[in-house]
Parts: structure tokens; sequence; C-alpha cells
């Protein structure tokens, strides 16, 4: 009997260890552009989709933003860090293999913003599923990969906001 509470109360502690493995990542592709400029802002719609992408993940414990350098990409990141008071952390696109290997090390819950042509991309090497491209006009594809016990679950939503 003593013997199997001494697994038991093991078994009880190793738990929180093994819950401390999973974690979320958020993938999307960064909100309405203004199509006139080299260097793009958010467009209103764009800005008010940030502001909801925010909303949505005010309680998902976002521990880590990553955005590429580009304008557009950072706006659409600011909100959520500018409320959870996380620094936006800068990711190359162009060495998406090595950021998703570090992403899956990290073991954060984190919010990766990208491109309608990287974040597919992404998302495919972190969940090894197939995920589709994004039409230039899809804004509203939110990606979730759950890790639990090492073990990647994709779940595709879109955010409601619909701007016309």
């Amino acid at each position: 009997m003593k013997k199997f509470s001494l697994i038991i109360a093991g078994v009880l502690l190793l738990q929180p260890c093994l819950a401390n493995d999973n974690f979320t990542l958020y993938l999307v592709r960064h909100a309405e552009k203004q199509a006139d400029d080299k260097k793009p802002r958010l467009t209103q719609c764009g800005q008010a989709r940030a502001k909801q992408l925010a909303t949505l993940l005010s309680t998902a414990k976002i521990k880590a933003i990553y955005s590429t350098s580009y304008q557009r990409t950072m706006l659409t990141a600011a909100p959520l860090a500018k409320q959870q008071h996380v620094a936006i952390k800068h990711y190359n696109p162009k060495q998406l293999e090595q950021f998703a290997l570090h992403l899956k090390q990290s073991k954060k819950n984190a919010l990766i913003i990208g491109h309608s042509n990287t974040t597919p991309q992404l998302t495919q090497l972190l969940s090894d599923e197939k995920v589709a491209a994004l039409s230039e006009d899809n804004y509203q594809t939110l990606y979730q990969i759950q890790f639990v016990d090492k073990q990647a679950i994709l779940t595709k939503f879109m955010q409601p906001l619909v701007c016309n």
C-alpha cells in the first residue's frame, strides 16, 4: 500500500511538469492594408481587425508575439502586444523551418503574424498537416495549433469581422 501511495504521489507531482510542455500557437496573416503605398499601413477595417484579434486572444495567455518587420504585420500585432504588455519580436519569413523549430522548442503560447504566402507555410511546418494557400483577399483566417503531449492539433477559425 505504501509503495502504491508513493507511485500515485510521483505521478501527481509529474503532472504539472507534463502540462508545462503543452502550449498553443496562433497564426494569422496581417490585417487589411492600404493598397497605395510601398510601406502600407492598415486600413480602418484592418485596424478594427487587429483590435478584434486582441479581444479574441485576450484570455489565451500569450507570452510571445512574433511579426515580420513589415509595418502592416507589426500594426496587426500592436493591440495585443499593448494589451498583454508583450514586446513584438521579429522573425525572418525566409527562414520558416528554423523559426518553426524555435517556436516548438520555446513551448510558449504565442501569436505569429505573417503574410498570405508565409502563414500557411509556417502552419503546415508546425502542424505537419496540409494547409491550403490563402487568397489575396483572405484576412479572416486564424490558425490555432495546440501542442498537447507533443502532438500538434490544428484548428482553423474565421475571425467574425467582415469588411466591405
